[in-house]
């Protein structure tokens, strides 16, 4: 049976962006007292970009793992898609940390291990698709940012 590319897709960023909706309905009181309450460093953004590119980045990791999914069978490809769920996983439950349990240092500790998750599905998918691996450099660079916004907030709400 051949497979059909664009359902692939589509099944690929709906499970990926239905991750970050779940997440981000979750968290919502959380975020809302952190917006109210918590000193942020410098550089924060208004609280209206993050859910905008959120809803990119979790796109262009739908189709990064939907390219590997499409990709011929192979033991890298199993360990790439294995990343992408763990590394999914890990970025679900950071917001719960931040928002809702405001647990800012052990939240920065699990950013850091979700950073090299990252890293290493993106040179996973590098070695199957370079196209798919390109696509997760936005990501990489936003949680990059999102480690210095999590060390900031932790550094002044001591």
């Amino acid at each position: 049976m051949k497979k059909s590319p664009w359902k692939i897709y589509a099944l690929f960023i709906l499970i990926t962006e239905a991750v970050g909706f779940l997440s981000g309905w979750l968290t919502r009181d959380g975020a809302k007292v952190y917006s109210q309450s918590i000193v942020q460093p410098p550089l924060s953004p208004p609280a209206i970009v993050f859910p905008i590119v959120w809803g990119i980045l979790f796109a262009l990791m739908g189709v990064a793992a939907a390219r590997i999914w499409l990709s011929p069978p192979s033991d890298t490809r199993t360990r790439g898609l294995l990343l992408y769920l763990v590394q999914l996983a890990f970025n679900f439950f950071w917001s719960i940390l931040f928002f809702n349990f405001q647990a800012f240092g052990f939240a920065l500790i699990w950013l850091v291990v979700l950073w090299v998750l990252i890293l290493w599905m993106l040179l996973t998918f590098r070695q199957i698709d370079p196209v798919a691996a390109w696509l997760l450099i936005p990501y990489l660079l936003w949680v990059s940012f999102a480690a210095y916004l999590n060390l900031g907030v932790w550094y002044l709400n001591r």
